[in-house]
């Protein structure tokens, strides 16, 4: 296209057949006093955010620190670990002997810590206190007699007291004979609080077998459930239990410091597998005693009794002790303290009596007067 210097060039023709461009338009201003009903619930909202966020975050604290101890909790009871309670007393006139608590079915290291607590007056008149805190990966008899055996190493202990709180009397049984065989140490005295001596002496047969069938096929009980069970099972019997333990006993169950699904489970199964024939002859010189109530909900007192006795004629040496009044009826020294420590002072003065105090020397002057020195 030619371009006439001097001359601008002619403008592009226009296709009618485009839309017209338009010019952006500003924005309409609406009445202001719209804007001044708006503005209060700005105010609020800003308030409800503030407020809002702090309590999130105070709850986002609250979790991060509970999943923390969980972690840190379910970590610490990955192993058997003995559980040392320290008494100043035993640890200075009994350093060398230590009685042991087998813990019962589901029970927590906390209420294991307890049990000896509340026992703790009778108990360190002869040892030094310690408990079995079971690993949360399930019970181990191996695991549980490699640790005692590091304990009675490390302590120089030269004599063994076992506590067997209810099934724990099954899992003290046995660990005495391992240890025995072994290792050579002979245990001096077992006391078996309402300890079933087969499964056929457990009474709740349904849930005992259920779990069992459950972790033998590789099912896992989950907590959550586990916690409403034991609601339902504790209201169930509330005839052993004031509603103050159903909640402390339920609770218990739903918290971190809660032995695990897995650890429950295989201790059902070493109760519904347990044979105590196994171990009839093999505990040595081990002196028994059991502690038990007619009132009993859980075990068959009768039946629990006369099959220990009978297998373990050699070895029992005070099989009636009763504990009838105790609440509830089966082994609940934590709760009834009182009425089970005056028992375990018969049998320890019974069956391991403290040596007799060495006489005093004394001498007789000329004229019949006896001087004993000061």
């Amino acid at each position: 296209m030619d371009v006439q210097v001097g001359k601008l060039p002619a403008p592009p023709e226009v296709n009618e057949d485009l839309p017209t461009p338009v010019a952006p338009q500003p924005a309409k201003i609406e009445d202001p006093g719209s804007w001044a009903r708006i503005l209060p619930y700005a105010a609020r909202l800003k308030k409800t955010s503030r407020r809002n966020f702090l309590v999130t975050a105070g709850v986002s604290a609250a979790l991060a620190g509970d999943m923390l101890f969980t972690r840190h909790v379910q970590a610490e009871r990955r192993a058997t670990k003995i559980l040392r309670v320290p008494d100043s007393y035993s640890d200075l006139y009994f350093p060398k002997a230590s009685w042991i608590l087998f813990p019962g079915y589901k029970t927590s290291w906390e209420e294991a810590q307890w049990i000896l607590n509340s026992l703790r007056p009778a108990l360190h008149q002869r040892g030094r206190l310690a408990a079995i805190g079971y690993s949360n990966l399930g019970l181990d008899v191996d695991e549980i007699v490699r640790e005692l055996i590091l304990h009675v190493r490390e302590l120089g202990l030269e004599k063994l007291y076992f506590y067997g709180h209810s099934f724990g009397g099954m899992l003290a049984t046995q660990v005495a004979a391992r240890l025995l065989e072994l290792h050579g140490v002979e245990t001096q005295l077992i006391v078996l609080d309402s300890s079933p001596f087969s499964r056929a002496d457990v009474l709740d047969q349904s849930w005992f077998d259920g779990v069992v069938f459950l972790y033998e096929n590789g099912f896992r009980i989950p907590s959550v459930l586990r916690g409403g069970y034991e609601l339902g099972e504790r209201v169930a019997h509330k005839d052993e239990r004031t509603w103050r333990q159903i909640l402390d006993q339920t609770m218990e169950q739903l918290s971190p410091i809660a032995p695990s699904s897995v650890l429950i489970q295989t201790e059902s199964a070493y109760i519904y597998h347990f044979d105590g024939l196994r171990f009839a002859g093999k505990i040595g010189g081990a002196r028994m005693a059991f502690l038990g109530n007619s009132d009993d909900g859980t075990v068959n007192y009768e039946s629990a009794r006369a099959g220990w006795s009978k297998v373990f004629g050699a070895n029992m040496a005070l099989p009636t002790l009763s504990t009838e009044g105790a609440r509830p009826a089966h082994a609940s020294p934590q709760w009834n303290g009182g009425l089970y420590r005056p028992l375990l002072e018969k049998v320890q003065n019974e069956l391991e009596p403290l040596p007799p105090e060495p006489e005093i020397p004394s001498y007789k002057e000329p004229n019949g007067k006896v001087i004993r020195p000061a």
